[in-house]
């Protein structure tokens, strides 16, 4: 038997290891979402929580909690949509607690790119979700610490629409779908391997054109 060439095999199998072991490891998340999603489940069935601010634990998605914010001291704009389906903007309020920590708040939604709102503060009640990233992707992918919390109010300040709470069907678990992927991109690559492999032997084995004299 021909001795496989040591350089190009030893490169696709580097290669093959790796598409397995992402494959594998997107197998591995997939067990933690469906473990996260059965919690964000139950989270929306327990009772209302106090949010003081600061807070980063993913275990408190989609749980209904309340804050005091003694004083706003900045608003931010997102994309998003409110509680009638309306398409607009997210008006953000910074809310600073009693214990001097900060707290971001959905506070509701418009149409009017330029509004300005008008809310000083007050008592607040709603859905717990994540902090809107702004961060590139590869910047987000390389930071493995949670995201801050936010608050997405039931209530509008004036002015406002209510933005839609937080919906679990907006949370991706399409691992299964990235493992099968990872494994068929390995298959692939040991059957292109191969069949580069019989290509080579073949041209080998054939005589050149001087050969016959």
């Amino acid at each position: 038997m021909r001795r496989l060439p040591p350089i190009p095999t030893l490169l696709v199998a580097l290669a093959v290891a790796a598409m397995l072991a992402l494959g594998v490891w997107q197998l591995q998340r997939r067990h933690e979402k469906n473990a996260a999603l059965a919690l964000y489940a139950a989270n929306r069935m327990q009772p209302t929580i106090t949010l003081e601010g600061g807070d980063r634990d993913p275990a408190l998605l989609f749980r209904h909690a309340r804050t005091a914010c003694l004083s706003v001291t900045g608003w931010a704009r997102q994309g998003g949509r409110g509680t009638r389906g309306t398409k607009g903007w997210r008006q953000i309020a910074t809310c600073r607690t009693h214990i001097g920590a900060q707290l971001a708040v959905d506070m509701g939604v418009t149409t009017n790119v330029g509004f300005q709102p008008h809310w000083p503060g007050g008592m607040v009640s709603g859905t717990i979700t994540q902090l809107p990233d702004h961060r590139p992707l590869i910047a987000a992918m390389l930071d493995p610490a949670p995201r801050a919390l936010m608050l997405v109010s039931d209530r509008a300040a004036p002015g406002l629409e209510p933005s839609a709470p937080p919906d679990l069907s907006s949370v991706p678990n399409n691992h299964l779908a990235y493992a099968v992927q990872w494994f068929l991109f390995a298959g692939v690559a040991i059957i292109i391997y191969v069949l580069a492999l019989r290509l080579r032997a073949r041209a080998a084995t054939q005589p050149s054109p001087s050969a016959g004299g």
